[in-house]
């Protein structure tokens, strides 16, 4: 398997960046390898060497566990997450809780300390018609956390939520500043704009898998549900083909700390890790969820064929690319930071803690 250096391309997103930051593909000893190809879904590994230190437990491990509670709020676009343990908990834009008043996807990435207390965290539904307890369900609360988004234009609709709303003394600003108060508004119209995208790409989503499994996922429980058409039993048995093919080359070796994938010969998406422990840990869900995306994307007719998968180099233009965009940055949650790099083809995203260290890239590709 040939393995591509992204240090020479590198080297230009970094010069094209300018003012917007430093470069991720700037890391020294980063490379690519692959395609390792099933079918029309094609997998780069990115390697490089795994930053030192603990790693945190996924939101799927602290539910496993007790240690994290994610707490209905009764606002479609708001949860709280509380972790009462020991260990820091790794929340990744686009998982999906199961649970509440309605599904929900969270929109960022960050660390959740321990002994966090309740924090907040935005989010959007994905389950449409339904706002009571789901059978034997706590509506008060969400019980798992074991799938992804797979869509790449729902994410792309989710990453770029507006700015918070930052407290000021004295009142509410907008009761007297016209400004404030329109600003405001725009942004609560944003939000709800961006939800009805949501929904949209939720329902494409299904009705995509529905025509390449040849079969309805859509549940009859919860009809809007995307959680819920995951857990399908037609999606998971095409799902374990692919896994089967793919899976065990990104546990293979110990220095990948994220991957690229592309879908019927475009790239789509790429996750970055600090390291290979958090990869690890990751790539089951992240592979389920770009499998299920291929899937609902497969070529129409038992006979089409997708088209040739991209050679690793183009995995790693695409990296380059979506580094060069406008950059602007915003708080997250849990006093994280959000860099947002908008390039013509792609949308950047890099997570850090408050100290300024990253621990989430993502790649989406428009």
């Amino acid at each position: 398997m040939r393995t591509w250096s992204v240090a020479p391309l590198a080297a230009a997103a970094l010069a094209a960046a300018g003012a917007s930051g430093g470069a991720a593909l700037a890391d020294s000893g980063l490379s690519i390898s692959g395609p390792h190809v099933h079918a029309n879904l094609a997998v780069y590994f990115v390697h490089g060497t795994s930053a030192p230190g603990p790693v945190p437990l996924t939101l799927q491990e602290a539910l496993d566990k007790g240690q994290v509670q994610v707490v209905e709020t009764g606002q479609v676009n708001e949860l709280q997450i509380e972790n009462t343990g020991t260990e820091q908990v790794f929340i990744q834009a686009g998982d999906i809780v199961k649970g509440g008043r309605q599904d929900r996807v969270l929109t960022v990435s960050f660390l959740l300390p321990p002994k966090s207390g309740r924090v907040p965290i935005a989010s959007f539904c994905v389950e449409q018609g339904r706002w009571s307890a789901r059978d034997k369900e706590d509506q008060a609360k969400f019980s798992s956390a074991g799938e992804a988004m797979p869509s790449r234009e729902a994410l792309l609709a989710m990453a770029k939520p507006p700015a918070p709303r930052e407290p000021q003394a004295g009142g509410d600003p907008a009761a007297s500043n016209p400004a404030v108060a329109m600003r405001i508004g725009r942004e609560a119209d944003e939000v709800a704009s961006k939800q009805r995208q949501v929904w949209d790409q939720v329902a494409a989503t299904q009705k995509k898998l529905s025509s390449g499994l040849n079969a309805p996922v859509a549940s009859p429980q919860s009809a809007s549900s995307l959680q819920l058409a995951l857990e399908n039993d037609k999606l998971k048995e095409a799902r374990g083909a692919y896994v089967g093919a793919l899976q065990a080359a990104g546990e293979k070796d110990g220095d990948v700390i994220g991957y690229v994938v592309a879908i019927n010969g475009r790239m789509n998406a790429a996750n970055l890790y600090p390291s290979n422990a958090l990869f690890r840990k990751m790539w089951s869900k992240q592979l389920a969820a770009a499998v299920t995306e291929a899937i609902g994307e497969k070529p129409a007719g038992a006979a089409a064929a997708a088209p040739a998968a991209p050679p690793a180099p183009a995995a790693t233009e695409f990296l380059a690319a979506a580094e060069k965009g406008k950059s602007y940055e915003r708080a997250a949650a849990a006093g994280a930071r959000q860099e947002v790099r908008d390039a013509d083809k792609a949308l950047f995203n890099e997570a850090r803690k408050a100290d300024g260290t990253w621990i989430h890239r993502s790649y989406l590709a428009k």
